[in-house]
């Protein structure tokens, strides 16, 4: 228990920390006291815009984004029993992609973008659907779920391709942009679109944590303690598919976050859900801002999409997990 405090602790003063060095530097850097200074309206009035209306709102999303995706990758690890399994592994969020990109090409202007994330979170259901249901063969191994995703969200990338290539122009490239995983141009108003729908999911899967442990044994383990199984993994994959779809209606397709961060977290307090799931947040917020940061720095003038950072650490990765099973 000490040593599971202490571990949050030192990556939640990492996280603070890492979060004062990303508002402070970029193509404008601020000294760190007057970065609070800036953050409360005073100091320079460039200064203040800066930080208040650019940086902290696009960090803020970064917070929200990471750990919306890791603890949803912690659950479906959980659930299915199986590591390689991520939101954009198992071709949740494509759905999401796909769903987004509709409504994004689709909607009327009587339609409000409030409801982009209910669309993301729509069709991150739907797929989710699919992909159980063509997986299930007297339950669910682990390999045929991978197999099923990976097919299932090929099918979605064609669709999202189409649209990107049928639609209008500056459309695709807004939306081309924003499935590379991007949280470029970010402001308070998806803060507001996003921090409700995580906030709410967070607190629902701490909640369930305790039928997330009992399914980390086998399905005739966990009816034997008496737990209504199929209802309790629908409610889990539900929290998942929330978090997954919401993340991926402001963010993007920010990849290999839902299978970083849980791998991390397990590897620091160990696998129950109560102490996994909020290690998970603090992990995966930490990797979207980390990368974030570089995305945004490391190539001046140019300002680099997230996603293409975290694939480049999260694929790797990957390779090593499929490389590790099948020595198992």
């Amino acid at each position: 228990m000490i040593r599971s405090a202490g571990w949050f602790a030192a990556l939640s003063g990492a996280l603070i920390a890492f979060s004062v060095i990303y508002i402070a530097f970029g193509d404008m850097s601020i000294p760190v006291e007057r970065v609070v200074q800036a953050l409360f309206g005073e100091g320079l009035a460039e200064e203040t815009l800066v930080v208040r209306e650019l940086r902290a709102p696009r960090l803020v999303v970064a917070v929200l984004t990471g750990a919306s995706l890791a603890v949803a990758g912690a659950i479906l690890q959980g659930v299915f029993r199986n590591p390689l399994a991520a939101p954009d592994l198992v071709g949740i969020t494509g759905g999401a992609a796909a769903a987004a990109a509709s409504f994004l090409t689709f909607r009327s202007a009587a339609v409000s973008i409030g409801w982009l994330p209910a669309a993301a979170m729509c069709g991150a259901g739907f797929v989710s659907m699919l992909i159980y249901l063509f997986a299930w063969k007297k339950g669910v191994a682990p390999s045929r779920l991978i197999l099923v995703g990976i097919g299932i969200g090929a099918l979605t990338g064609a669709y999202t391709n189409a649209l990107l290539v049928f639609g209008n122009e500056y459309t695709a490239a807004d939306a081309y942009l924003w499935l590379t995983g991007t949280i470029y141009a970010s402001s308070w108003k998806h803060v507001l679109m996003l921090a409700p729908w995580t906030v709410v999911f967070l607190l629902l899967a701490v909640y369930q944590g305790r039928n997330m442990n009992v399914l980390a044994l086998t399905d005739d383990s966990a009816i034997s303690v008496g737990n209504n199984v199929g209802r309790s993994r629908f409610t889990l994959i539900a929290i998942s598919v929330g978090l997954a779809g919401s993340a991926v209606a402001i963010g993007g397709v920010i990849g290999f976050v839902g299978l970083i961060g849980p791998h991390i977290a397990r590897r620091l307090v160990g696998p129950g859900a109560r102490k996994l799931i909020p290690m998970a947040a603090i992990c995966g917020s930490l990797i979207v801002v980390a990368a974030d940061f570089v995305a945004r720095t490391a190539f001046l003038p140019y300002d680099l999409p997230v996603g293409v950072f975290t694939a480049g650490v999260g694929a790797p990765f990957f390779i090593y997990l499929l490389y590790r099973s099948r020595k198992r």
